[in-house]
């Protein structure tokens, strides 16, 4: 169990939150949410005692051993990947290591041995034995390859470094478990398997998700992070998003009738305060009226961001056709010779493993690549608009967001500009800032405020979810449902693809599988399934 009594913390004058009472209890799982900087990821690093509290306690029984989610991918670059796992146990990787060190020995002394005899006896009490085992368990859960298990860390890709300190948290068994973001870097496979084992896992776990079918697959409990507080509801996310928005409601309705009373109130004191017989209650009244400004309902801190896609005109019947397209890049197939028709109302999530290939076709299809082989038509009344995963290129510039946004748009007329801004959450002195300084939040919201003001009739989105918080995920995931126009989109994001999606393209070593249904119905799909086992053969599914 952890209690957290009377927690305060802050940085300077900015407090994050105060007064903190938690429990946090095994068989539970608690999602930490709340905006942008609001604090989540610094309250996990209160817990793990990472930094220390301003005023108040975290009690934690010193016997709970507990496992941090590493952030940094370079810390056990000459270490092999099992080893990296297995260090998530220190106690039994210690003893792993001192036994070798003794067996490695060329003079093997009587003290060695009764050492040795020693770490024997822990070794197989804290299930060493198995310690290996269990680690290329967990590595292949989370889509890495047998065949990496046995490489050093500085040989793997980046992704398989993220899966690899994720495996390290989630090994031997840990009393608590702290996790920032574990699906990022993850695919959908491997989303899926975390959230089995975290469904299973008997202890406290704690995370900080921005992925929502994730936080409402794993949690019992949300804990949320806002108006300088943390406060615990039992439920998911899904549970705390209904929850929050009927008492926003009832904040607005309580409103509506104070602002009411409000106007009576100075109606009536502008009417009666220079009438003599009635100055006493005028002045009765106005108290009542300054009291009710001084106690003004405070706002939530929640910003939400207005994403609306409108295209100048409707898709028409010809959309686009692909014939024969092939691409490689580095000596590596990308494409092989693709053929697809893409129809006036598809909206079509591209998934699987190879996602190169999808970037590649994206590219091609932007117009940004002009290096393949084969054709692709555009129907005449067809215009593209282009969200690409790599986006650092379009803001090598010392240009303001105002000044980088009149680049793709022929109006000149800045109120117009600044006030879209506004809408995408870049008020005041904010729109004025250059556009190289931006976060990557920020820097996606700029992008799609681009692409609303193409007013295209096709969208090409290429994992738009990256770096955005659960309020702009949400915008846009709406944003998306209502546009009218064709969209063709990459995301890791489970219910983002599945509340949009009408149409499952996936990119298999083997082949392709086309299926115009929903992504849940393609998971579940027994025919998919046996396609997939056999385009997959001889390959780990690493990604869906």
């Amino acid at each position: 169990m952890i209690n957290v009594i009377d927690v305060a913390f802050g940085f300077g004058e900015r407090i994050l939150f105060k007064d903190a009472n938690l429990k946090f209890t095994p068989g539970n799982c608690y999602g930490i949410i709340g905006a942008n900087g609001a604090g989540k990821s610094t309250f996990l690093k209160l817990l793990s005692r990472e930094i220390d509290v301003d005023k108040g306690e975290i009690s934690v029984p010193k016997q709970l051993r507990m496992a941090v989610l590493k952030q940094d991918h370079f810390e056990f670059e000459e270490e092999r990947l099992l080893d990296v796992v297995v260090r998530g146990h220190p106690k039994l990787y210690g003893i792993m290591k001192e036994r070798e060190a003794i067996y490695a020995k060329e003079d093997f002394t009587e003290a060695d041995g009764m050492r040795a005899s020693e770490l024997e006896g822990e070794f197989a009490e804290i299930g060493g034995w198995e310690a290996e085992a269990q680690a290329s368990i967990l590595l292949s859960g989370l889509g890495v390859a047998e065949s990496d298990h046995e490489r050093c860390m500085k040989e793997v890709s980046e992704s398989v470094k993220v899966r690899s300190l994720l495996a390290q948290a989630l090994f031997g068994n840990p009393d608590i478990l702290l996790l920032d973001e574990p699906t990022n870097g993850l695919d959908l496979d491997s989303i899926g398997w975390l959230e089995e084992f975290l469904i299973n896992f008997p202890n406290i776990v704690i995370v900080v998700s921005h992925d929502r079918h994730f936080l409402n697959a794993v949690c019992t409990h949300t804990c949320d992070i806002d108006f300088g507080h943390i406060r615990m509801y039992p439920g998911n996310y899904d549970f705390w998003y209904k929850i929050s928005r009927m008492l926003q409601q009832q904040v607005k309705d309580e409103k509506k009738k104070r602002d009411e009373k409000v106007k009576d109130l100075k109606e009536f004191i502008q009417r009666f305060s220079s009438n003599a017989s009635k100055s006493r209650q005028a002045t009765s009244r106005k108290k009542v009226l300054d009291k009710l400004e001084v106690e003004d309902l405070q706002p939530t801190s929640r910003r939400f961001p207005w994403v609306g896609f409108k295209p100048e005109r409707d898709p028409g019947n010809n959309v686009l056709r692909i014939q024969k397209l092939s691409k490689t890049d580095d000596g590596k197939k990308l494409l092989d010779g693709l053929d697809l028709m893409i129809n006036k109302d598809d909206k079509i999530a591209f998934v699987g493993r190879e996602h190169l290939s999808k970037t590649a076709l994206f590219k091609i299809l932007a117009g940004e690549d002009k290096d393949y082989e084969g054709e692709f038509y555009w129907g005449q009344t067809m215009s593209n608009s282009y969200f690409p995963k790599e986006n650092a290129g379009l803001f090598d510039s010392d240009d303001s967001i105002v000044e980088w946004l009149k680049n793709y748009t022929t109006s000149d007329d800045e109120t117009y500009i600044r006030s879209f801004l506004g809408r995408m959450l870049f008020s005041g002195d904010d729109a004025l800032k250059p556009v190289r300084v931006l976060s990557g939040g920020e820097k996606v919201r700029c992008i799609l405020s681009r692409m609303m003001l193409q007013s295209a009739n096709c969208l090409i989105l290429d994992e738009p979810t990256n770096h955005l918080d659960l309020e702009a995920i949400t915008a846009l995931n709406n944003g998306l449902m209502e546009y009218p126009g064709v969209v063709l989109f990459t995301s890791h994001d489970h219910e983002f693809v599945t509340s949009i999606a009408n149409r499952i393209i996936e990119f298999c070593p083997g082949g392709l599988i086309d299926r115009m249904m929903s992504f849940d119905e393609y998971l579940q799909d027994e025919q998919v399934k046996a396609l997939r086992d056999e385009f997959y053969h001889g390959h780990v599914i690493a990604e869906i």
